[in-house]
């Protein structure tokens, strides 16, 4: 019997494809070609074989390619999983053929994913809904605070090889230095902790609930800090904003920090990544988040003005800060006008590139983000960004006084 194992397909001409190449790869070898269908590719390859479509998105022939899983299926225990990134997660280790069980307390989106296992509980009060089950991994992307974190920690601790705690970048102490790599000091807290999410010790509050996982699970914790996460289904607004607001058109304010670096991860490319750092259970700190190098704040809003009527009005942080114009909020990616916080969006991130982070277009991520924005139930009520009325006042008024500065020169 003749047996060919090519995993990676550098015996073959990879133009021919997955099944061409079962037919070339013969022929090369000098033995008699398999016949014309896939009945002599293995069980296990055959199901490997199967298309793919992007996550959230409906396959298109013309596009049509073969995406080939050669792991096999793994058991993973998901908590949360139906909001943004973790609806994501479900996805794509979904249509790659995992088996799945969500635990969560079914408040959000409690419709989504009919097929898959749920268990309805409060990760903070009681777990024992999952005593007695294993599973070989799990995907942790609602961890907040931790002694809630060191809960679920704890209890898996002999029920899983491994575990994936989704961090933040925001674990971070100073982000007034660039290029913190993740040996970079983190935040801490004085005094007792309070359960409560708040911009002032979120970071922090990340940095222990990652110590939490790290001290029950060791070497086979896997620590994910992503930057801003963008894409479908972000209700926080805080990058779907510009593409909306370009897609309406006309004067648009922007400030005028033109240089500021940007650093963003498509919830889809997060999820990819963390799903094959499971698959392949590579171990560790991984900062997510990218490109490397950053892109500049001109850059991406000038891509999510194209194609569109706007006209950017580059506006300075002296008036915005005057009339209490907030970064980040009321203008979603600005950082501190002053540039103080710009280490925020300069991170390192090679030791996520060398573990197989990859960054999908950003023309695709802004089309994408606007298309299921534009879809969304009439009258959302933003967390971020401009109203279209204080916007229009801002503009008016910033004329109003180029205007005077213009006839007194």
């Amino acid at each position: 019997m003749n047996v060919l194992f090519d995993l990676d397909g550098t015996l073959t001409d990879p133009k021919e494809g997955i099944v061409g190449s079962v037919r070339y790869a013969p022929q090369r070898m000098g033995v008699e070609s398999p016949k014309e269908s896939l009945d002599s590719v293995t069980p296990l390859l055959q199901h490997s074989i199967t298309p793919l479509p992007h996550p959230g998105r409906r396959a298109r022939p013309s596009r049509g390619s073969i995406r080939v899983n050669i792991s096999a299926s793994m058991k993973i225990l998901v908590l949360g999983g139906t909001g943004f990134l973790g609806r994501a997660f479900v996805e794509i280790a979904d249509s790659r053929g995992h088996e799945l069980t969500l635990f969560n307390r079914g408040h959000r989106n409690p419709d989504l994913f009919p097929d898959v296992e749920k268990i309805h509980g409060d990760r903070g009060v009681d777990l024992g809904r999952l005593d007695g089950r294993t599973w070989d991994a799990v995907f942790d992307t609602c961890g907040y605070f931790p002694r809630v974190v060191a809960m679920s920690a704890e209890k898996l601790k002999d029920a899983v090889r491994s575990y994936l705690f989704v961090s933040s970048i925001s674990v971070f102490r100073n982000f007034n230095v660039p290029n913190q790599d993740e040996d970079g000091e983190v935040a801490t807290i004085e005094g007792p902790i309070i359960e409560e999410v708040q911009p002032e010790t979120y970071g922090a509050l990340k940095a222990l609930c990652e110590q939490a996982v790290q001290r029950v699970h060791g070497e086979r914790a896997i620590i994910v800090r992503p930057g801003l996460i963008v894409g479908p289904h972000d209700y926080s607004d805080r990058f779907t904003y510009w593409p909306v607001r370009m897609g309406r058109g006309g004067e648009v304010l922007v400030p005028d920090v033109k240089d500021q670096p940007v650093q963003i991860i498509d919830v889809r490319d997060l999820a990819r990544w963390s799903l094959e750092l499971l698959e392949k259970e590579i171990a560790g700190v991984f900062n997510a988040t990218g490109p490397a190098p950053p892109y500049c704040l001109q850059e991406v809003l000038t891509a999510c003005a194209g194609n569109t009527s706007a006209e950017l009005v580059w506006v300075n942080g002296e008036f915005l800060k005057k009339h209490e114009v907030q970064p980040w909020m009321d203008l979603p990616l600005a950082l501190e006008y002053d540039g103080s916080a710009n280490g925020l969006c300069q991170i390192d991130v090679t030791r996520a590139i060398t573990a197989g982070l990859s960054f999908r277009p950003l023309a695709e991520t802004i089309r994408d983000t606007r298309e299921w924005a534009l879809a969304r139930e009439h009258g959302h009520q933003w967390r971020a960004g401009l109203s279209e009325e204080r916007e229009k006042a801002l503009l008016a008024e910033y004329a109003e006084l180029n205007d005077h500065r213009k006839a007194t020169v």
